[in-house]
């Protein structure tokens, strides 16, 4: 190969576009039970929910740790869950915790006399928060704004990292963020489940 190819190879090299990968993963288990309870039992479990940490016997899945083999970086919120969570799947990684990618928040339906397991209670209680139910916590558009500031960071750390960002962090907000990317023309693999340590992929050439 004479120097001018290999100089034209290099320049169609460095001009091609960059393949960009984003991996949303939810955390794991976090060591904190499911009680069956009432509205002022769920408003302490939101904020018991809030302070604790991964349970120990929660591990990622082989295909997870595949995925994510050999990236340098972590994404993560500042919630013990989702930190230990970060560490956990990928030890060796820098480990930026930002508040920006927190769940989007939930407040207990103030209905008395009525006793449902805490997965019940969430369910109703993000209806009634799309509904405009967000009394003292951050409303929709404020948690769709954050999402998009969120893909924003991921984005610009994919552009700068060989096209890659992982995230471990929340199921609800996650799919905020998804819902952005897709709107940006990527691909997405998997799908944003209630389910510990669920990861979805979204790529775009």
């Amino acid at each position: 190969m004479t120097l001018a190819v290999e100089a034209v190879s290099r320049v169609s090299r460095s001009t091609a576009p960059l393949k960009l990968r984003v991996i949303l993963v939810r955390h794991g288990r976090p060591a904190i039970g499911n009680p069956r309870t009432g509205h002022h039992g769920f408003r302490r479990y939101i904020d018991d929910y809030q302070d604790a940490g991964l349970d120990p016997k929660s591990a990622p899945p082989e295909e997870l740790l595949d995925l994510v083999k050999g990236l340098n970086a972590v994404f993560t919120s500042f919630a013990p869950r989702a930190r230990d969570s970060a560490r956990t799947l990928l030890p060796e990684a820098e480990m930026i915790a930002d508040p920006l990618f927190a769940e989007a928040p939930l407040a207990a339906p103030r209905i008395p006399l009525l006793k449902m397991k805490v997965p019940i209670w969430a369910v109703m209680a993000r209806i009634m928060w799309h509904a405009g139910y967000h009394p003292e916590i951050e409303n929709y558009r404020r948690a769709k704004a954050r999402a998009v500031a969120a893909a924003d960071i991921l984005l610009q750390r994919a552009e700068a990292n060989e096209g890659d960002a992982v995230l471990v962090a929340h199921g609800y907000f996650n799919a905020m963020i998804g819902r952005v990317l897709r709107k940006r023309g990527f691909r997405r693999t998997g799908s944003h489940r209630v389910r510990f340590w669920n990861a979805v992929i979204y790529e775009r050439d």
